[in-house]
């Protein structure tokens, strides 16, 4: 048995008492000198405390199956292969299928595949510098075996490159070795080799291919979800849009409003964040070991390298940043995550107010043939898609939150901490995309309870408390709200008391007759106008 096991023995003073013991782990945690003596190890309590108390106790049975498991750990752990089973993050594992169109970009595959393009690309700018006759202009052929490097680009090759990385021990040479290992048959670029990642540092190479991941995913992927998302509950604020419903301030009944109303909401804070996210300029450097172009002005003086790298790195569609060290600075990124944990934050929000709309019965869930929501409460039709959703948002948050903290920190010209750091990206987007995903399926099973929502409506009469006073305040009535007060707080509040008060009230028979006509299913302001406002705006009720 284990470290805080119990089973119960027969005990005189305590019917029911018990004793605890642990398993080997015992031997393997406690230095000898400090071990209790097997006496020792039981634990018997008084009657009146029978609790289950973890102690320590060795058995030489124990020892023998600990040992038979950590061999047959050790044994498996040499022979898995990676797999959905096997991967120690989830989102390799069981969300997968969920997360996987964005290994093309921030896995290490797109890492590798994007250095190559770098390295590739910068060769071919070379080749359009006079100054480096070295590089002369390549040919359509030598142009259209470069490029059909970049758009070939197999798993294969980042194998290859990963083999070449084992000897090397450096992953942004092993991209330099496979390119000459591609190139070297081929007469014209044979002869200019050592022009690939001339001038560079890693981190020219690294940088570059850092901003083009981040830009692909972004755009190609997620972005595109957040939009899906965010229509998703524009067009429940516009279905909803003249639903009643009781609100909810400090948990306790409030002025009503509209379903749709509370949706569109979410639906525009949402939208302004993701509106700030293609803002957000990606920067990319390219000026050498510690930013000066040192080496880059030894060998060609005549060159004007900053202007060069210029060109170079807004022709791959990233932005250029001048003053730099070994690295550029990552205050973009730091900028790119915050707005992406801005937007987690308000799903987040919209996670749990559904939650909740679900656990009052507001909502139903449309059920699946054959699904499960308890494992022993057969009735159970749990929010488990808004649940994942709220918890891969933390853990998202978390993740970016330190990407953002700790990326545009460097020691001095540079330290390598960012590098590890740098490749889990694709975890804190991939946390994010998949609690989008969440979120979405699970709107998809919502169902508006109408009967719930007016059950709630017709026993909270006391919301028109506030129309009632304010509309006294416009009349001069004395003590308004004093007089509300009196026939509201603590009491039980009906349609009968509340008609009764209104008769006896000392203002002008329009006003009153005013009064009469609301309900609290029609005391809901401008909501509906609100959402049609919303819509027309932006669209995005279609």
């Amino acid at each position: 048995m284990e470290i805080g096991s119990c089973i119960k023995i027969p005990n005189g003073s305590c019917p029911k008492s018990y004793i605890t013991h642990a398993s080997s782990l015992y031997e393997q945690l406690i230095p000898t000198q400090n071990r209790m003596s097997k006496a020792s190890s039981y634990v018997m309590l008084p009657r009146k405390k029978c609790t289950c108390k973890a102690t320590l106790k060795e058995t030489n049975s124990n020892i023998e199956a600990v040992g038979k498991v950590k061999a047959k750990a050790s044994e498996v752990s040499t022979e898995m292969e990676l797999s959905s089973l096997t991967a120690i993050s989830p989102l390799d594992g069981r969300y997968r299928n969920k997360v996987k169109d964005l290994s093309l970009y921030l896995s290490e595959y797109g890492l590798i595949y994007y250095r190559t393009l770098v390295e590739i690309k910068w060769l071919l700018k070379l080749s359009q510098i006079p100054e480096v006759f070295e590089v002369p202009k390549f040919s359509n052929e030598a142009q259209a075996k470069l490029q059909g490097l970049i758009d070939g680009f197999s798993e294969a090759d980042a194998i290859q490159v990963k083999n070449i990385e084992k000897i090397t021990n450096h992953d942004v040479k092993a991209v330099e070795y496979f390119l000459k290992t591609k190139c070297q048959d081929d007469p014209e670029i044979a002869k200019v080799l050592e022009f690939f990642h001339f001038g560079c540092t890693s981190e020219d190479i690294n940088n570059l291919a850092h901003g083009l991941m981040l830009k692909e995913a972004v755009n190609s992927v997620i972005l595109p979800v957040m939009d899906d998302l965010i229509n998703a509950i524009y067009s429940m604020a516009k279905a909803n849009a003249r639903i009643p419903m009781l609100s909810r301030t400090h948990g306790q009944p409030a002025s009503p409003t509209t379903l749709g109303k509370e949706m569109v909401i979410f639906a525009e804070r949402l939208n302004r964040e993701r509106r700030d996210i293609p803002q957000v300029e990606i920067l990319g450097k390219f000026a050498g070991a510690v930013g000066n172009y040192n080496a880059h002005v030894v060998a060609y003086p005549d060159v004007n390298w900053p202007l060069v790298a210029d060109q170079f790195v807004n022709s791959l569609g990233l932005s250029f940043n001048p003053h730099v060290t070994q690295i550029e600075s990552h205050d973009y990124m730091a900028k790119l995550f915050h707005s992406f944990i801005r937007f987690n934050n308000i799903l987040l929000d919209f996670d749990k107010d559904i939650w909740g709309y679900i656990s009052v019965g507001y909502f139903k869930q449309v059920t699946k043939a054959g699904e499960i929501g308890s494992s022993t409460m057969p009735h159970k039709v749990n929010p488990i898609d808004f649940e994942n959703s709220e918890g891969n948002l933390g853990i998202a948050n978390a993740i970016l939150d330190h990407l953002s903290m700790k990326l545009p920190i460097s020691r001095w010209q540079r330290d390598l901490s960012d590098s590890t750091v740098l490749r889990n990206i694709g975890v804190g987007l991939g946390y994010s995309l998949l609690a989008y995903r969440s979120a979405l399926v699970g709107i998809g099973k919502l169902q508006v309870n109408e009967a719930a929502l007016n059950k709630d409506l017709d026993n909270s009469w006391e919301v028109l408390a506030e129309p009632i006073q304010t509309v006294m305040r416009r009349y001069g009535v004395e003590e308004p709200y004093e007089k509300l007060k009196e026939l509201t707080r603590g009491r039980a509040v009906t349609k009968e008391s509340i008609t009764e008060f209104i008769n006896g009230l000392e203002i002008p028979v329009e006003a009153k007759t005013e009064l009469l006509k609301l309900t609290p299913h029609n005391y809901v302001g401008v909501a509906a106008q609100l959402v049609e406002d919303a819509c027309t705006r932006t669209n995005g009720c279609a």
